[in-house]
């Protein structure tokens, strides 16, 4: 969990550990860095924020803080957030898949649903699609709960996987009854266990895709910066317009995100500057660079915050999950301006009076 600036905080070592320096309260002002073998205790509020270190290949990459012991609502549900775009190629998949694993990187709960037929999400988290008996198919169709159907991994994400099975499904949901809110239905029971749910969409505008917009509180728009994704791009916002107009009427634009962005081109300045205009603070202040190691991790079966921690792609995305974290803070509601009695004697005394 992320602790907001300004937060007092005392730092305390674990048992056993070596004291170093004074532990006296503190209060945040920006990143808290440390090194190993220190592993510190974040106390806030009466919570409990404790560090848990990445390891990989037997050595400690970062350390993360979670909650211990959260003092949340019971009744608290997790946003949904649909990765959609109806072109194909502009790093849908990919999004989905290193942005969820670097948002639960930061302490959160995260679950990737694959609505993608080719699942490709599914074996970007190492699971063979051979091996999966139940998924998002017996969910949408009503054959298994998704309870049933998520596997854990290894990287602080659990997946509701996808297989081939999937591929037929737009067909056997025409005859079924709320066709375009079987997903909803599947995920609401699990909604609470989870902070944020990703949907990855399949490049399509079919009942797949219909569902996950139905079933979302928001969608991420991933977008290539080249001519043909503007055309796209302009036949997606329709589309949640009609979907919002006639299924979910609390349907948002979560933000719009650049993939595979290259500064060097005037193309790619050209059609950052066109979307800008349109989507305005919408759009992610980060972009995601064209890299060969974001292109090599899902041959691995990993993430690119494990596959290559501190490569350019990693520290892409952990900005991009950072920003979206903080896009998703809950917000204190803002004071409403009261006039002072003394502003309203003034305006009293100035009012002319009848005769």
């Amino acid at each position: 969990m992320l602790l907001a600036e300004g937060a007092v905080f005392s730092l305390e070592p674990p048992r056993g550990a070596r004291p170093q320096g004074a532990h006296k309260e503190k209060r945040l002002c920006g990143p808290l860095a440390f090194t190993a073998p220190f592993t510190p205790i974040l106390r806030a509020k009466g919570l409990t924020f404790c560090c848990e270190w990445i390891i990989i290949e037997g050595v400690m990459k970062e350390g993360v803080f979670h909650v211990e012991h959260p003092a949340e609502r019971e009744d608290s549900v997790g946003k949904i957030v649909a990765v959609a775009n109806q072109k194909g190629g502009v790093g849908k998949t990919t999004t989905a898949v290193n942005l969820s694993a670097c948002v639960a990187a930061l302490g959160k709960k995260v679950l990737i649903v694959d609505l993608d037929p080719q699942g490709n999400s599914t074996t970007g988290y190492g699971i063979s699609k051979r091996s999966v008996e139940m998924g998002t198919y017996e969910v949408l169709i009503g054959e298994a709960p998704a309870r049933d159907a998520i596997r854990k991994t290894n990287f602080r994400t659990d997946v509701l996987p996808s297989n081939t099975r999937l591929a037929g499904a737009g067909l056997e949901l025409i005859d079924l009854p709320g066709r375009e809110s079987r997903l909803r239905k599947g995920l609401a029971p699990i909604q609470q266990d989870y902070d944020y749910i990703f949907i990855d969409c399949p490049p399509s505008l079919d009942l797949l895709t219909l569902n996950g917009l139905c079933a979302c509180d928001s969608v991420l728009i991933p977008i290539q910066c080249e001519y043909y994704a503007l055309e796209g791009l302009s036949e997606l916002i329709s589309t949640l317009k009609t979907v919002r107009r006639k299924y979910n009427s609390y349907l948002d634009i979560e933000g719009v995100v650049f993939t595979m962005y290259a500064g060097r081109y005037n193309l790619t300045l050209q059609v950052v500057e066109q979307v800008q205009k349109y989507f305005g603070d919408k759009v992610y202040q980060t972009t995601i660079p064209r890299t060969i190691r974001i292109s090599e991790a899902p041959s691995y079966g990993q993430p690119i915050n494990y596959y290559e921690p501190k490569g350019k792609g990693s520290e892409a995305y952990m900005d991009l999950a950072i920003e979206f974290v903080k896009r998703n803070r809950p917000r204190d509601p803002q004071p409403h301006r009261r006039r002072s009695r003394t502003a309203k004697t003034e305006a009293s005394a100035k009012t002319p009076q009848k005769a």
